[in-house]
């Protein structure tokens, strides 16, 4: 089992705590291509070719998991062995509830060995194995002043916050200054674990 990388927090993000690491500077991230996406509110779960398994250390059964599980085993037949692929299971509500949800699984990255490979390359191999991926807010160059205007056009009632990361390809050593997130305010609204608390499924467009 190979856990995805931490994402760090971008150095304006709100919901950064004390447990989480912050990036010092844009430099990564000061590109003439670079992709915001929708930092989705799920647990992050990657898919390889002998399986899936969520990025907490906490592997004990949870329901959730039943339909990630089984989505994953027609995904996993057509992976290589160093392929894997990195998205949110959204099958279970957290702290923000979603209704319209084009999957239960949303991919954001495809890792081959220890590269993160560029975003057009994600979205063709997504588009191969039929994945959706995560919404796309931005792309374009990246400006002084992009990731303020992006923060306060979000809904922060129904959108967790965003993540900011080069188009082109990368060593996933590499994360901690190509890829950063930026969380809103307070977002876990409750002090029982999404685990622990009852069950309620998000729901499916249509």
């Amino acid at each position: 089992m190979k856990k995805y990388g931490r994402t760090f927090h971008l150095p304006f993000s709100p919901g950064a705590t004390s447990d989480d690491k912050v990036m010092s500077s844009f430099d990564g991230l000061m590109v003439e291509d670079l992709v915001v996406t929708e930092k989705m509110d799920g647990e992050n779960t990657t898919i390889h070719a002998g399986g899936s398994h969520a990025r907490s250390p906490d592997s004990r059964y949870h329901p959730s998991r039943d339909w990630l599980k089984a989505f994953a085993a027609a995904i996993s037949p057509h992976l290589t062995e160093g392929e894997r692929i990195v998205g949110e299971n959204l099958y279970a509500r957290h702290s923000v509830a979603y209704d319209a949800l084009p999957s239960y699984f949303l991919g954001f990255a495809w890792i081959v060995g220890d590269e993160v490979q560029s975003w057009d390359l994600t979205q063709a191999r997504f588009e191969e194995l039929g994945i959706q991926p995560v919404p796309t807010l931005y792309r374009g160059p990246y400006r002084t002043g992009l990731f303020e205007d992006l923060a306060r056009a979000l809904d922060l009632s129904k959108q967790e916050g965003f993540v900011a990361r080069s188009a082109d390809s990368f060593a996933e050593s590499d994360m901690p200054r190509r890829v950063g997130k930026y969380v809103r305010k307070g977002h876990i609204q409750s002090e029982i674990h999404w685990m622990k608390a009852e069950l309620i499924p998000n729901k499916l467009a249509g």
